[in-house]
């Protein structure tokens, strides 16, 4: 096990690298100059050359490279330039926010769409299975700002059992957190559990196929023993691989739901980053999207290692 952890790692950790070189070139072809941005209505260039000096904007991109990585390796992101605050103090503002927002949907989409992805894939060619998958199209086309704003007018505006939007601290008011990403849980636990239930659906009846099954059922055991020890455990590899990497996305920043429920999670920190050409923050969170991205894909990794053990080699 160790050395299948030290194998993915390998990778994992060159991976990385590349994507702070693309993250940093690509955001130098980003329109705009900062120093400009910051130098206010006049534009002074005395003061447009301090700038440039002080973010080291003056010096080639190699150079300018070089000093964000050395800090980003010494936890330093830099400071953000719209507000001033330290980027990697926002960062652990913002990350539990969208990291508890996840997680619900996360949930919701393993609640929902594992159940209904076996159910049809037992019940193939019946009604119930093209309800279900119709009902997962359906999950899969529905843009999510849409759902979100139509959960907003009917359960927030006229019935008033959920607030609007916003976002209060669990430890605050556990209460009043958990009405506040109810819904934003839903738009996003919706579309997961869509793509939950295909996958599961489309791996459980490659898996209900193999000879393991038919010698399971010929030795009389109970179809919910067949499906769930041995047919599910085996079927979940692949689905396992779709709800980490869907994970790694919801924490990459839901930007359009967070914009329309106003939470204040990564996704709305990096719109209002490019909006105002902050480019440590941009450059900052792009890295911990791709650093996390890159740590679910690691832990799904070891799952398959936990489920089959024969993948370890």
């Amino acid at each position: 096990m160790g050395g299948f952890l030290l194998r993915r790692i390998a990778v994992a950790v060159p991976t990385l690298l590349l994507v702070s070189m693309l993250v940093f070139s690509l955001q130098q072809m980003l329109p705009g100059d900062a120093a400009v941005a910051l130098s206010g209505e006049e534009h002074d260039p005395k003061v447009i050359q301090f700038l440039r000096q002080k973010y080291h904007l003056d010096q080639p991109v190699p150079i300018q490279y070089g000093y964000w990585l050395n800090g980003v390796l010494h936890g330093d992101f830099g400071k953000s330039i719209r507000t001033g605050l330290p980027i990697g103090e926002m960062i652990r503002q913002k990350l539990p926010v969208t990291i508890e927002l996840s997680f619900l949907a996360i949930v919701i989409a393993i609640v929902i769409g594992m159940p209904a992805g076996v159910i049809a894939a037992l019940k193939r060619g019946s009604a119930l299975d093209y309800g279900v998958s119709a009902v997962g199209l359906a999950g899969l086309s529905i843009p999510s700002f849409w759902f979100g704003i139509m959960l907003i007018l009917l359960f927030a505006v006229r019935l008033g059992w959920f607030p609007a939007g916003g976002y209060v601290n669990f430890f605050d008011n556990p209460l009043a957190n958990l009405q506040h990403l109810l819904l934003p849980s839903i738009v996003l636990g919706t579309a997961g559990a869509a793509i939950v239930m295909r996958h599961t659906r489309s791996s459980m009846l490659q898996t209900l196929k193999q000879d393991y099954i038919r010698t399971a059922r010929a030795k009389g055991l109970h179809e919910r023993i067949v499906v769930v020890r041995h047919g599910l455990r085996n079927g979940l590899i692949p689905v396992l691989t779709t709800i980490s990497l869907y994970f790694g996305e919801l924490l990459s920043g839901a930007v359009l739901t967070e914009q329309v429920f106003g939470i204040p999670g990564f996704g709305k920190m990096i719109v209002d980053g490019v909006f105002s050409r902050d480019y440590a923050v941009v450059q900052a969170v792009v890295l911990c999207a791709a650093a996390m991205f890159l740590l679910m894909s690691l832990l799904a990794d070891i799952g398959y290692a936990l489920l089959s053990p024969r993948l370890r080699g």
